[in-house]
């Protein structure tokens, strides 16, 4: 008895001693080359007593950019890379989406989020990992003082990808995206390659 007693507690320690990390995070969500798949989005509003639900297609091309088609309930095109977020307008070119300096902080919070850039998230926030690389969640807490006007926390959950975010801002609103049909390493389509590439 006290030697399966022995071996069960080297097993716990073995295990404790190889937590699942950021960095290990980093390395699973940077390791496709693309990411393509579908989107739910709900935006719970304190004035309203349903959620707001959009949905449509998404393609994560790390290096590149994001493209994010919305679909449902209503049509719109956005490419988001790291000189700020563009609009498709109905001529297919691609229009600034507003002032870009104030984008700058969401777009590069929104990449570092999707592409697993952990080191980039730990300039604005204090990150908890827990889980394993099948069934992880990072809870982000803000630690600058713009992010802290803006969020009580985010929560990231996932497997080999991200799967779901969770954003609840200080004012009380509430934002949940969920990734379903995720396919990596294919060609984009058309639309997210024009976006793109």
């Amino acid at each position: 008895m006290n030697k399966l007693l022995a071996a069960l507690t080297a097993l716990c320690l073995a295990a404790a001693a190889h937590a699942f990390d950021s960095r290990e995070l980093t390395v699973q969500l940077q390791a496709p080359k693309t990411v393509q798949g579908r989107f739910t989005q709900q935006k719970y509003l304190r004035t309203l007593t349903k959620p707001v639900t959009t949905s449509g297609r998404f393609a994560l091309h790390p290096g590149h950019g994001l493209f994010w088609h919305l679909q449902k309930p209503f049509e719109l095109r956005l490419r988001v890379r790291r000189d700020g977020i563009s609009r498709q307008d109905a001529s297919g070119a691609w229009k600034s989406n507003g002032s870009q300096s104030t984008q700058a902080a969401q777009v590069k919070l929104f990449m570092a989020v999707l592409g697993g850039d952990t080191a980039e998230l730990q300039r604005h926030f204090t990150l908890k990992l827990s889980g394993s690389a099948g069934n992880w969640q990072l809870l982000l807490l803000p630690k600058t003082v713009v992010m802290k006007q803006v969020f009580e926390n985010i929560t990231i959950s996932g497997d080999k990808l991200v799967r779901r975010i969770e954003l609840k801002e200080k004012q009380g609103d509430r934002t949940v995206m969920q990734f379903e049909q995720l396919q990596t390493d294919q060609a984009l389509d058309a639309a997210a390659k024009q976006a793109l590439e």
